[in-house]
């Protein structure tokens, strides 16, 4: 596993490596074209992996560790990542997506997600993930019609962990609240609180509406 962790950071390099040896073989007389081809072959399917795979392999232990610093390292090891295939493509907005939010710039954040977003998520349990996150910041932006059709999406996908499921259905609560929707409202806050979140900040929100909910009507 470690070689092939360092293949796949020098690989543009060992690529480059191979390809010139082979030239270096065939131009100096040393050789012919076919014996040093596999050389030509290692050297081309690098390169092009390089370029339509990139090397988000290597974000893995760095994310586990939390440096950031790291990950965006790598990240700028991509040089176009439209070249990217599909699904890496959507991974790899999702990462910049999520290194945004924890760098507070919501704008950028917002505009990788989406991008990941409309690509589809290489990751299915991401798929919710990231959904959830645009209904977030919908909603923080005062847009609750975009943040209700973002969550709903989430919710959909399904979200993996319970304490973001939580924050899901307790933000589709307060949408139901605030267009007077309380039958629905409520069915919402008994889903966020079957999730048992353990999170603070979920449970002193759900602690709050508790006070109010079951004085509504519906």
């Amino acid at each position: 596993m470690k070689l092939y962790i360092i293949i796949i950071k020098y690989r543009i390099w060992l690529s480059l490596v191979a390809i010139i040896a082979g030239l270096g073989l065939e131009f100096s007389g040393t050789s012919n074209f076919w014996p040093v081809f596999p050389l030509y072959l290692a050297g081309l399917v690098g390169i092009l992996s390089h370029f339509f795979i990139g090397p988000l392999r290597l974000v893995q232990a760095p994310m586990e560790a939390g440096d950031m610093d790291e990950v965006e390292r790598i990240l700028s090891t991509i040089w176009w990542p439209q070249l990217l295939y599909k699904p890496i493509r959507s991974s790899y907005y999702t990462i910049k997506g999520n290194i945004a939010m924890v760098k507070q710039d919501f704008d950028s954040a917002e505009k990788h997600l989406k991008k990941s977003n409309d690509l589809g998520s290489a990751m299915p349990e991401a798929e919710g993930a990231n959904k959830l996150q645009l209904g977030m910041m919908s909603m923080q932006k005062g847009d609750l019609k975009q943040g209700e059709a973002y969550i709903r999406a989430a919710i959909r996908a399904g979200i993996q962990d319970k304490e973001s499921e939580a924050v899901a259905f307790l933000s589709m609560c307060q949408i139901f609240m605030n267009k007077r929707e309380f039958r629905a409202a409520k069915d919402y806050f008994r889903k966020a609180k079957a999730c048992k979140p353990t999170t603070k900040q979920v449970v002193d929100q759900i602690k709050d509406i508790e006070k109010y909910i079951s004085r509504m009507p519906g």
